[in-house]
């Protein structure tokens, strides 16, 4: 018989592609798949597989906390690249994990493995639920949540931006604004409250006044001086410059 496994996965390509591995193989049944966690825990919860292939990093909800709002716990392959101490933990309890991109080779294999496992003693779900829980705990810890939209003020109503459309923000006369398609938008927060608040991966404090998003960087060339000069893509604002003091700091976030 063959096995019965739902996906969940926030990436829609990857999801496309692990479907297409899996229906290659001709070894499981997909009986469901969704790119929303919350939707999952549904689905799960109504109709539990044999298998569940999970992603871990995705919004609003991780996999460790999807799986701890399970009641009961299937089989879980994790289609992810994460921390080995974690993924170590998960294979002491009967659970798999591939990294992206999947290949078929290591697909079969844990396919194989699956099979084996469930011939097998599983562990108990009171022992699951604990690990899960403090894995849960872990990860949050270790992947704190950043906003991914940030309000502007124009008189008494509130303009929700996308971060990922900001390409810098800036400070002027006690204002702060953010730079988002050509225009500019004021917010409340001063830009060392927003290098706090924001995403230390995608946003870095070239200079006491600004806060720029890596996304948005074109080119980066040198000035007299030791500073450095940043061109953005496509034409979007005037180029920005790195205080000397924070360049090598820069040269570094960027990885050059």
């Amino acid at each position: 018989m063959r096995l019965r496994v739902y996906l969940v996965d926030d990436e829609p390509l990857a999801l496309e592609r692990l479907t297409r591995l899996l229906q290659e193989s001709g070894r499981v049944e997909i009986i469901g798949k969704t790119t929303e966690p919350e939707e999952a825990v549904a689905a799960l919860t109504s109709d539990p597989p044999d298998v569940c292939f999970l992603d871990i990093q995705m919004p609003r909800l991780s996999g460790f906390e999807l799986l701890a709002r399970l009641p009961r716990q299937p089989i879980v392959v994790f289609t992810t690249a994460y921390d080995q101490y974690a993924l170590d933990a998960f294979a002491v309890n009967s659970v798999d994990y591939l990294l992206k991109p999947i290949v078929p080779e290591q697909l079969q294999k844990a396919l194989t493995k699956i099979e084996q496992l469930r011939a097998s003693a599983a562990p108990s779900q009171q022992d699951l639920q604990a690990l899960l829980t403090s894995l849960s705990d872990a990860y949050r810890q270790n992947h704190p949540e950043y906003p991914d939209r940030i309000a502007s003020r124009l008189g008494d109503r509130l303009r929700f931006l996308e971060l990922g459309q900001v390409t810098h923000f800036y400070a002027e006369e006690k204002v702060t604004f953010a730079a988002s398609d050509g225009k500019v938008h004021c917010v409340d927060h001063t830009i060392l409250e927003l290098e706090k608040k924001l995403d230390p991966k995608k946003f870095f404090r070239i200079h006491r006044a600004t806060l720029l998003n890596i996304a948005w960087v074109k080119e980066v060339s040198g000035l007299p001086g030791g500073g450095l000069n940043v061109r953005l893509k496509s034409g979007q604002g005037p180029d920005l410059t790195v205080a000397r003091d924070r360049a090598r700091e820069f040269k570094v976030w960027l990885g050059c």
